[in-house]
Formats: C-alpha cells, structure tokens, sequence
C-alpha cells in the first residue's frame, strides 16, 4: 500500500472529521480567568527577562564592552500629566503601539500580549474566511473585523465605526467585555491605567487578524471612560 492509499475501511465520516474538525469550545468566563492569569504570568516573567537584560548590560559595560548608557537630563523628561494616564494611551508622536504612553516595565508585558493577540487573531482570521471571497475593498476587511471577529471573541459587534476614507478606521466599543469587570478602589484614573493593558491583546487580535488578510497596519487602543474603549486602525494607503 502506497502512502497515498487508504484502508478500505476509512469511512468518509471519518475522512470528514480529519478534513474538517469539530470546533472545541470553552465557557465564557473560562476566558476571562484566563486573561487575568496570563496578565499577571507574563507580567512577572517580563519582569525577570528585563531584569536579566539590565544585569547583562551592565556586565558588558563593567567589562568595556560597550559604552555606558547615556543618562538623560531630568529637564528632558517628559513629565506625567492627568491627561496621559486618564484620557489618552497614544503617544504624542502617533506611534503604531503606543510606545510613549507605557513606561519601562509595562512595555515587556505589552509586547508579549500583543504577539499573543496576533497568533489569536490570524488563526481565527484563517478559519473565519475559509468559505469567504477575497476582500474586495479595504473597508469589507474593516467591517469583518467589526462583525465577525469581534463576535467570536467578545460576543458582541463594534458599536461605532468611523473613518476618514484614508485608510484611518476608528472602531468604538462601548462596553468592551475584557475591560467591563475591571474597578479600583482607589480612582477613576487608575481604574483606567490598570486597564489599558487589557487592551494590548486585543489589539493584537485586530493586527493578527489583519495580516492575515494581508493588510499590515497598526492599531492603537484607547481608552477615555470605563468600559467604553476604541481602536484606531491605520493601513497604508493604496491597500
């Protein structure tokens, strides 16, 4: 029997189920448990990795090995303002993650939740597309991500969609389910800071999905009152 022959006994139901495998799903709140464990797990091991990073560093500049990190000028920093933490996770250059807007120890975390997203999202991309045309218009990929992906994750479409037909969409959500359960006892203002790193996942599922459809963009979270939370996606024009 050659490797492309099969035994007469396969059944098509069989052959059916290995084509096409029967979807699994979890509970609902399973998922939200999990987000929260895997926020906390990978907030202390990119704590370790940085740490490591920081300790090497310094070894190769004890050893002359490379020059010493050139120490800014307190004058330079840019001071925190209400603005940055409450209101605004986009830096003030428009950065494609943000950057400006999270510091030296939430950056790691965000980087790793945000390739997390993207996996997530390409995957769910590839499966919901499988029966689909192509895309003919940058604005029917938007609106599947509005629709179809933001079903699969979070039960619920995209509340607003706005654009500039630029190649600038900002998605709007007003009650984003990964962020509606999150309260702190101290402030509005922090109940925010804590929750826009809720929001690096889901950011990289938008991306991921994207990518996969083959636009290559960026998108910026941001969150302005709890649980409302927009997205602002951004291709190059002429895709």
């Amino acid at each position: 029997m050659t490797s492309t022959q099969l035994p007469a006994s396969t059944s098509l139901a069989a052959l059916a189920a290995l084509a096409d495998p029967p979807i699994r799903q979890i509970d609902g709140a399973a998922m939200d448990y999990f987000l929260i464990e895997m926020v906390a797990t990978l907030r202390e091991s990119a704590a370790v990795a940085t740490a490591r990073s920081k300790k090497i560093e310094q070894e190769m500049v004890d050893a002359g090995l490379i020059p010493p990190p050139i120490a800014v000028p307190q004058s330079l920093k840019k001071e925190s303002s209400a603005r940055d933490s409450v209101t605004s996770l986009v830096s003030k250059a428009g950065s494609a993650s943000g950057k400006g807007a999270w510091d030296d120890e939430e950056e790691p975390l965000r980087q790793r939740l945000e390739k997390i997203g993207m996996h997530v999202g390409a995957n769910f991309s590839e499966r919901l597309c499988r029966d689909r045309p192509m895309f003919a218009e940058t604005l029917d990929a938007i609106k599947f991500i509005c629709k179809d992906i933001w079903a699969a994750c979070w039960d619920k479409q995209v509340d607003n969609l706005r654009t500039n037909h630029r190649g600038v969409y900002v998605l709007q959500d007003n009650a984003f389910k990964p962020i509606s359960r999150l309260s702190s006892w101290e402030s509005r203002a922090d109940a925010i800071k804590r929750a826009r790193i809720y929001t690096a996942m889901p950011a990289g599922i938008i991306r991921g999905a994207l990518s996969r459809m083959g636009y290559v963009g960026t998108v910026v979270p941001e969150i302005t009152s709890m649980p409302q939370c927009t997205f602002q996606v951004k291709l190059p024009k002429g895709t």
